[in-house]
């Protein structure tokens, strides 16, 4: 049986230790290891894309890592109660032209006794930046601990 802790029911502490693994995954922009932490047939609403299943999570995520280079993630708990979690996000990235974006939005986690998330709801908006204005500077991979969160950026 596959497992990923920490399990529900979330309290702060296991809610915010979620949030930032789910963080650490898709900064690692490996659509394969981030659909694991997702139940076989989970279920997501990503903007305008209705996904179901890791094969599908797994063709969306590659879709999206190829148009969205230098992709940089920061996730922040908003709430969280039995098997759920509510997280406000950012990121930055840039096209293939070089335009830079930061993306705002907030998703809404469902999870399985196995920790596994088995519903994701996911609502963004787009704003385009000049590169001076990026704020999310790291190599690719995980966030450095010392740097800033969502909350401490203004954002």
């Amino acid at each position: 049986m596959e497992q990923r802790p920490p399990y529900p029911p979330f309290d702060r502490q296991t809610a915010i230790e979620k949030v930032r693994k789910a963080e650490d995954g898709w900064n690692s922009r490996d659509p394969q290891k981030v659909s694991l932490a997702y139940s076989i047939d989970s279920r997501w609403r990503n903007r305008t894309d209705f996904v179901s299943g890791r094969e599908e999570i797994v063709g969306f995520l590659t879709r999206k890592w190829e148009r969205e280079l230098e992709y940089g993630l920061i996730k922040e708990l908003w709430a969280f109660g039995g098997n759920r979690i509510a997280v406000r996000f950012a990121y930055e990235s840039h096209d293939s032209t070089g335009k830079w974006f930061r993306s705002y939005g907030n998703e809404n986690w469902k999870f399985n006794e196995n920790g596994l998330m088995t519903v994701r709801h996911a609502s963004i908006n787009d704003l385009a930046i000049a590169e001076a204005d990026r704020l999310f500077h790291w190599p690719q991979g995980r966030r450095p601990d010392d740097h800033l969160g969502l909350s401490d950026l203004g954002l």
